[in-house]
């Protein structure tokens, strides 16, 4: 096994190029405070006011604003892309030029230094730019209004959306056309669908959908170039910048290689996941790394600042990534610029649109369902046997948000409250993201972690907010509870994620986890967990229990001579005598990849070995697993 070392945190962050390029979300016209009280009707107000001063549609303001930060306003702090306030105003530190591609160099010019401009259009301080919700509201509108006037369109309140496409972008501060048109596009998607959120501060906005066709025509108007395009063929939508960075395949010693595998995937193992990292350092450095013909692989890297993406590994080989051969086989790795432990610092809006973007495509291209047990996280790859379970990563982290990515796929969290949840019931866990802030700590050096919003629920032993929290054997191989430092996810039932229902005890729901029962807080008026329909493995009868795998590799008997055979060991977990955990997928391949050699040729290397032996993946404590079809029943949940 192959496993992935993570990406130092010693490797610097470089900065901070661009703003936003996305995929559709919410979006328009006039802003409704909703519910009573002086923080909602802060933003709804100041974008009216902005408009009315500035001559820019209502509709086009709030739109920009969501795409750029969904009405957050960093609290007067900057984005990773220098941007401040709702309308992500950059205010990036001068310099010559600013390195985009790990090669080509751009001049860093007006663009990302947009609170100034809308200083000298407005007068306005540039702190209160950076700190005060309205007055960035009016300079996003002033920045706007000049970008109409500059390309010779008409200016005022009362114009159509539809004929700002060029203002628009232009806001984006893009590189070239493809960037520019993306984000425009993308504001436009957020016009169509409208949206509604509470924003890190506590307002509640609402936008009506509005229905226009933009006068995409306006983007010739502009002077951005229109892009070159960088040799090599990348698997990436046409909607976002995409660039081919090739990992090497290469010898580094005699007998040794890397950092990749050749394959023909589907031909040699289907593509069944795609797996979210995140990179625990900036992107150049994270770009070397790939480079390395002695590290490890991933098939894309994406910045953080804008989500530009470069591709390393084609789909169809296998990059070194998960620190599970069987995931590796079977799933592509995207690296997403930021830190597990700093969270909304780097997981920016512009990240999650494209992130999205990119995975709609390669779920289509290669039949992989857009659900959490196919779009998994690093955290939830299993083991391999049960010495490596400890040393398995956690990141994207307590604060990746899975509820808002999946709004972003098209396929939303299931949250209704249209079964109920009952002893036997499968259940989704959807805690909501901004307003659960669960405890967390060690994230700095003091213990701490900034308080925010994170994506699960804990699991405690008992029906009590002061009871220990459930054990995993796995992470702590004594009688130890879970805690609530930061990369401990053994108690942690993450958004998305599902569990079957043990019992219930009035507020409390207990679900079947690593064996066990693990207790979380679900009141029938704010659930945290909804019921489904699905299916469920419990042990055969006469089982008192059943093992668990960290990988469905094939009997011995399938094994071909010349090919050694990879044993199949159990975890330190088993499920229990009339325990029941949900079935993420019931038609995984029972096979495995041999790939051990450079450029090795069949019929004893760069093979799959194909099993009879029928596996099922599940939902196991915060991970997934797999269970061997011989030793369980599979069947409806109740």
């Amino acid at each position: 096994m192959r496993r992935r070392s993570k990406i130092l945190a010693a490797l610097a962050a470089v900065a901070l190029p661009m703003t936003v390029t996305g995929v559709s979300s919410g979006g328009p016209p006039t802003a409704v405070a909703s519910t009573p009280g002086p923080a909602s009707a802060v933003a709804a107000d100041a974008f009216k006011a902005a408009s009315q001063q500035y001559g820019v549609p209502e509709s086009v303001l709030l739109a920009v604003s969501y795409a750029e930060t969904r009405w957050d306003d960093h609290q007067g702090k900057a984005s990773t892309s220098g941007g401040y306030g709702p309308m992500h105003l950059t205010a990036v530190v001068p310099a010559e030029a600013v390195d985009l591609s790990g090669g080509e160099k751009v001049a860093k010019g007006e663009s990302l230094r947009t609170l100034y401009k809308a200083s000298e259009l407005t007068g306005l301080d540039p702190a209160a730019l950076r700190n005060d919700t309205a007055t960035n509201i009016a300079g996003g509108a002033a920045l706007l209004a000049e970008y109409q006037r500059s390309l010779k369109l008409p200016v005022g309140a009362s114009t159509s959306a539809a004929d700002w496409y060029g203002a628009i972008s232009s806001y984006a501060g893009a590189a070239d056309k493809t960037s520019a048109s993306a984000f425009a596009d993308d504001v436009y998607a957020i016009m169509a669908r409208g949206a509604a959120r509470t924003t890190n501060t506590g307002q509640q906005i609402v936008m009506p959908a509005l229905q226009v066709t933009p006068a995409k025509s306006q983007l010739a108007r502009t002077a951005l170039p229109a892009g070159t395009k960088v040799a090599g063929a990348t698997e990436c939508p046409t909607t976002i910048t995409c660039e081919w960075l090739p990992a090497p395949y290469q010898v580094t010693a005699p007998g040794d290689y890397g950092n990749h595998d050749l394959a023909n995937r589907p031909k040699t193992g289907k593509i069944d996941y795609i797996v979210i990292h995140d990179t625990e350092g900036g992107w150049q450095g994270t770009l070397n790394l790939v480079q390395d013909p002695t590290y490890v692989s991933w098939q894309y890297t994406m910045r953080s600042s804008d989500g530009h993406v470069w591709q390393h590994v084609k789909a169809n080989d296998v990059a070194w990534h998960a620190g599970n051969w069987y995931v590796n086989m079977h799933s592509i790795g995207i690296e997403h610029e930021g830190f597990a432990a700093q969270g909304a610092t780097w997981f920016t809006e512009s990240l999650y649109r494209n992130s999205a973007k990119l995975v709609r495509y390669l779920a289509a291209k290669n039949d992989i369902p857009l659900d959490r047990a196919h779009i998994i996280g690093h955290d939830q790859v299993p083991g391999t046997i049960p010495s490596t379970v400890a040393g398995m990563h956690w990141d994207p982290g307590p604060y990746w948000d899975w509820e808002h990515y999946f709004d972003l796929l098209g396929a939303p969290i299931y949250g209704h409250n249209v079964f109920p949840v009952k002893a036997g019931s499968i259940v989704t866990i959807k805690p909501g993201f901004a307003d659960n802030v669960q405890v967390v700590t060690n994230c700095n050096a003091d213990g701490t972690c900034v308080p925010q919003g994170t994506n699960f629920v804990y699991l405690r032993q008992a029906p009590d907010d002061a009871a220990p929290l459930v054990k995993d054997l796995g992470l702590r191989p004594g009688s130890s509870a879970s805690t609530t430092q930061v990369s401990d996810i053994g108690a942690r039932a993450a958004a998305g994620s599902q569990y079957v229902v043990a019992e219930r005890s009035g507020d409390w729901v207990a679900v079947w986890y690593l064996g066990a029962k693990g207790w979380f807080k679900s009141p029938a008026g704010t659930p945290d967990a909804f019921a489904k329909p699905g299916l469920v493995v419990k042990p055969k009868a006469g089982r008192t229990s059943v093992p668990v795998y960290g990988r469905a590799y094939p009997e011995q008997s399938a094994y071909p001579a010349g090919i050694p055979y990879q044993t199949v060991t159990p975890l330190q977990y088993t499920i229990g005598e009339g325990q029941a955990y949900p079935v993420g997928d019931a038609s995984i391949e029972t096979d495995y990849y041999r790939a051990t050699t450079f450029d090795g040729q069949p019929p004893t290397d760069h093979v799959q070995v194909l099993g009879n032996d029928q596996y099922y993946q599940i939902w196991f404590g915060h991970r997934m697993a797999y269970v061997r079809a011989a030793d369980v029943d599979l069947r409806p949940a109740v």
